[in-house]
């Protein structure tokens, strides 16, 4: 059971309110997003800019267009700014109104985060996991450090942390997966993945491959967990509504453990559980924790 963003639509998504809202629901691990400041810090954010439907300025008042790049700002002015509530006047508050504002957060950095991880345990008394994504696009361009950099930022936080057996690196930008397959092979990766209308990292261009999967040809391997499992991954995590009962066996008979993304509805985690998955990554873990408590299932 994996907390999107924290528990990121009951409390301030990617805010260590949200985390520890996800960790008093007996989740098994966390999931956030990671960005660098322009100091080299790894914070916890989605967005490479900071986004106005989620920020205030230090004295309080919601930013009226995206904000700089988080790579544009040190640490110390990034923490001037608030991120304890959604701007009711946007859109995205009016998808999420289950989601509590809590005074005085603001953007943390990964250190914190593992501070607040490093002793909770999960219902089954296993260490509870962190599964972190670098947030990083074949164009991203200036505005986020490239794949190598992040990478080594990353991996040196993570085993200076000691933390490398409890953290799953996940992208859609595969570079920095095989990057930290290369660096650091001890850290699981976990390849993600997406097919829709609005957002398609499977699509191949004039290339023949995909720009997010590091030159890796999806014909060359003939499915999605072959690709993944070409990429060193051990995790191969689709959006949920590209889920099949059948690639998730063949995912399996490859050693692949498949999560995926984010599924929100009881009725999809019920569909999903009956297909086999290894996790689920959701907005809503108290509707999962909820619905495996109703079948009796172990935490796991």
């Amino acid at each position: 059971m994996c907390a999107h963003r924290g528990a990121g639509k009951l409390a301030p998504e990617n805010t260590l309110a949200a985390f520890r809202t996800a960790l008093d629901i007996g989740v098994t691990t966390l999931e956030s997003d990671l960005a660098v400041t322009r100091d080299g810090v790894l914070v916890l954010s989605h967005d490479p800019r900071l986004n106005p439907d989620l920020v205030r300025d230090a004295n309080g008042r919601w930013l009226a267009q995206p904000g700089p790049p988080i790579r544009s700002l040190t640490s110390e002015e990034l923490r001037r700014y608030l991120t304890q509530s959604l701007n009711p006047a946007s859109r995205y508050a009016q998808q999420w109104p289950a989601q509590r504002a809590v005074d005085g957060e603001r953007i943390p950095t990964l250190a914190e985060l593992f501070a607040l991880a490093r002793n909770r345990r999960a219902p089954s008394r296993t260490p509870v996991r962190l599964n972190l994504e670098t947030k990083i696009t074949p164009t991203s361009g200036e505005e986020v450090i490239d794949p190598a950099g992040f990478v080594r930022l990353l991996v040196t936080v993570v085993q200076g942390a000691r933390l490398a057996g409890r953290v799953t690196v996940q992208s859609f930008d595969w570079r920095t997966l095989l990057e930290v397959r290369r660096v650091a092979p001890d850290i699981e990766t976990s390849c993600l993945t997406i097919e829709s209308p609005n957002m398609n990292t499977v699509q191949a261009d004039a290339t023949g491959a995909s720009p997010w999967h590091a030159g890796l040809r999806l014909p060359e391997h003939g499915s999605l967990p072959r690709l993944a499992k070409a990429a060193g991954c051990g995790v191969w995590s689709p959006l949920w509504r590209n889920v099949t009962p059948a690639l998730v066996a063949e995912a399996h008979a490859l050693g692949l453990k498949v999560l995926p993304w984010t599924v929100n509805e009881t009725a999809d985690m019920a569909a999903l559980i009956e297909a086999r998955v290894d996790g689920i990554i959701t907005d809503y873990p108290d509707r999962l924790r909820e619905l495996m408590r109703s079948r009796n299932m172990a935490p796991p």
